[in-house]
């Protein structure tokens, strides 16, 4: 697994990559989380597939200019980073937030990318009294830290793994409060893109947490809906917001299947 920086759009995005001739994945995390939730789907499609992973702005190793963002601005990172590898087009997907970038980047140079995988995660934004509880969270991230109370509540809405919590919440500590704020707003400031869903045209699986209390299957239902190119929706029976991290053995075989067919020469 080789790893690096690549400077991108004003920001140095770290990645890691598996190598080989295998078709080419792009994998993006979601919001708290970074490149290496995917450790398990990247051990399970390599060699066949060359799987690539990156951290976000603000998050994890990626070296970030500190600025506000949006997804259409990830979205060019990600494509960006194709760049600096040579890759021209390829599978390109994410989980959540790592889905919303991925959608916009199917809309933003749909020639180059070949399919879509979104797990746990939705074209619309959510509801304003939900994005007011989030903004409160936000508020005391800010004002007092990753305090317990605080991040106990967000560890079980987004990993609810008992086994798994602790690494996260170790990890939250050491976020700064200025890369909280920026990609809070990112993430509760998106813009709707269901009614542009229609434009995008290549084969995408969307997997999805029976138990996931972020984005709800109806909000799951109303993604396949609007894409043309969605079968019906892997339904990840148990699983949480992250439903790839700890319900690997489920999140495999499928996206294993969706990417042989997707990539047949």
């Amino acid at each position: 697994m080789a790893t690096g920086l690549a400077k991108v759009n004003g920001q140095e995005i770290f990645y890691a990559d598996s190598g080989g001739n295998g078709p080419v994945v792009i994998l993006a995390h979601g919001f708290l989380m970074d490149q290496s939730m995917f450790d398990a789907q990247v051990a399970a499609l390599s060699p066949e597939f060359r799987v690539i992973t990156w951290d976000e702005r603000g998050f994890g190793q990626t070296k970030w200019d500190g600025k506000e963002f949006s997804y259409w601005d990830s979205a060019r990172d990600c494509l960006g980073l194709m760049d600096h590898l040579g890759i021209k087009k390829c599978v390109v997907g994410g989980m959540s937030q790592g889905g919303f970038l991925s959608l916009r980047a199917a809309l933003t140079s749909p020639e180059r990318v070949t399919a879509l995988v979104l797990i746990d995660t939705a074209a619309d934004n959510d509801g304003p009294e939900t994005l007011a509880g989030y903004r409160m969270m936000v508020d005391t991230w800010v004002q007092h830290g990753p305090v317990p109370d605080l991040t106990g509540v967000i560890v079980n809405i987004i990993v609810a793994d008992p086994a798994e919590n602790p690494k996260w919440i170790a990890k939250w500590q050491n976020f700064s409060r200025e890369a909280i704020k920026a990609t809070a707003n990112c993430l509760l400031d998106r813009d709707d893109i269901t009614s542009r869903l229609g434009e995008i045209k290549c084969p995408a699986i969307i997997i999805h947490g029976t138990a996931d209390t972020a984005i709800s299957m109806e909000r799951a239902e109303a993604l396949r809906a609007g894409l043309v190119g969605a079968g019906k929706i892997v339904a990840i029976e148990g699983a949480a917001h992250a439903a790839n991290l700890t319900h690997a053995q489920l999140v495999n075989p499928p996206l294993i299947e969706f990417l042989r067919r997707v990539t047949a020469a």
